[in-house]
């Protein structure tokens, strides 16, 4: 098979343990960057990245890569592309460009000249061109510029990775599927080990762990845009999809536990774990966190405090966090307590000292999440 050079984007602070996670999936050369990593395999990984990974945003087949001064020569090596070789000019498409130090001034103007370049080279080569959807294209390039190159990819992914299909409303401030996801692997939660979240929302961080401790892979219940691709190996695809959904281990006995203090939240857990068909993975209750007891002497315990929406009237955040660090300290020795937040007072109102500070990025939101090693009779060490 060929060798392709793929870029597979995730929210920034997670590059490591994707890295890890596309080694594990037979992954070359492969590289960490900002916001996402390079590497290198056949179809075969494109597609085990897009099926498996729970980090990945999207997976971007690299097409093209030129050096460039000006907007023309962008134009000319977006160009230089047989786009007519991956799909066909019936397919719809969508143009996206992201830049880091590049000179030209208009990203906007840029996207516009790589679309004229890719419509130019199919009424070159088939009398055709593709109509372009922003909305819900069938065909989506990417392009990101340097202060020296141009690199075009086609997102093999279509729909962004995290979209795993089971979740509807994801709330007020919604923790994306693969966010939660690399918050797991940052923490090192093993399905052996008892996991909580007291604060769960629509459950996302419940949910990830029982596809983890099951072995159901991500991408397992969704279409993708390289089955739109005119290069598309449909037999390979479809035995790569058979092998995952039969390591699939739906009979595993699980001990993850969630809970939330609002009823609203608790029924778009319960809507969301019914849709992923796990509610015989996860044990899901109503209890305050600054009351709910531990399900077990050791374990995980990570959560997503909310930022006073769900506190009631009665308790703003200056009182809730010294409340949330006493019950930590009180009720959970023996565990490893992680919590993502955005709140810089959080550190300084919990009274507890945080074994570790990762950042992390909540879309363009700046985030930490913080460790909590829960030892009997020491303040949070």
């Amino acid at each position: 098979m060929s060798a392709y050079a793929l870029f597979a984007t995730c929210p920034r602070g997670l590059e490591a343990v994707l890295a890890a996670e596309l080694e594990r999936c037979g992954a070359r050369s492969v590289k960490a960057a900002s916001g996402g990593v390079a590497c290198a395999g056949d179809l075969a990984l494109c597609y085990r990245a897009n099926l498996e990974s729970r980090i990945a945003t999207r997976v971007l087949l690299e097409l093209g890569r030129a050096r460039y001064r000006n907007e023309q020569e962008v134009y000319e090596a977006a160009c230089g592309v047989r786009w007519q070789d991956w799909f066909e000019p019936e397919r719809s498409i969508r143009v996206d460009v992201t830049a880091i130090r590049s000179p030209l001034k208009s990203l906007d103007f840029i996207t516009l000249k790589i679309k004229d370049a890719v419509c130019d080279r199919f009424r070159a080569e088939r009398g055709r061109r593709p109509d372009v959807d922003t909305r819900s294209p069938q065909v989506r390039i990417a392009a990101f510029l340097d202060a020296r190159e141009v690199t075009l990819y086609l997102d093999t992914s279509g729909e962004p990775l995290y979209k795993r299909g089971y979740r509807g409303d994801a709330g007020e401030a919604p923790l994306k599927e693969n966010l939660a996801a690399g918050i797991l692997a940052l923490s090192g939660w093993r399905p052996e080990e008892p996991f909580l979240d007291p604060m769960c929302g629509s459950g996302t961080l419940a949910i990830e762990a029982a596809m983890i401790a099951l072995g159901i892979a991500p991408g397992s219940r969704r279409r993708f845009g390289f089955e739109r691709f005119t290069a598309h190996d449909a037999p390979l695809w479809q035995r790569l999809l058979r092998a995952a959904r039969e390591r699939e281990r739906h009979t595993r006995a699980t001990r993850i536990y969630a809970s939330d203090v609002s009823g609203r939240e608790l029924a778009m857990a319960k809507k969301n774990i019914a849709s992923a068909r796990l509610e015989h993975a996860i044990h899901l209750s109503k209890a305050n966190v600054l009351e709910v007891s531990p399900p077990a002497p050791h374990g995980v315990l990570i959560a997503n405090p909310p930022y006073g929406v769900r506190l009631g009237e009665d308790m703003d955040l200056a009182e809730f966090y010294p409340r949330l660090g006493d019950a930590l300290k009180q009720r959970f020795s023996g565990w490893r307590c992680y919590l993502f937040s955005a709140d810089a007072n959080l550190p300084r109102l919990i009274h507890l000292k945080a074994a570790r500070r990762t950042p992390l990025f909540n879309g363009p939101l700046e985030c930490r999440l913080y460790e909590y090693r829960m030892v009997a009779g020491v303040m949070g060490a």
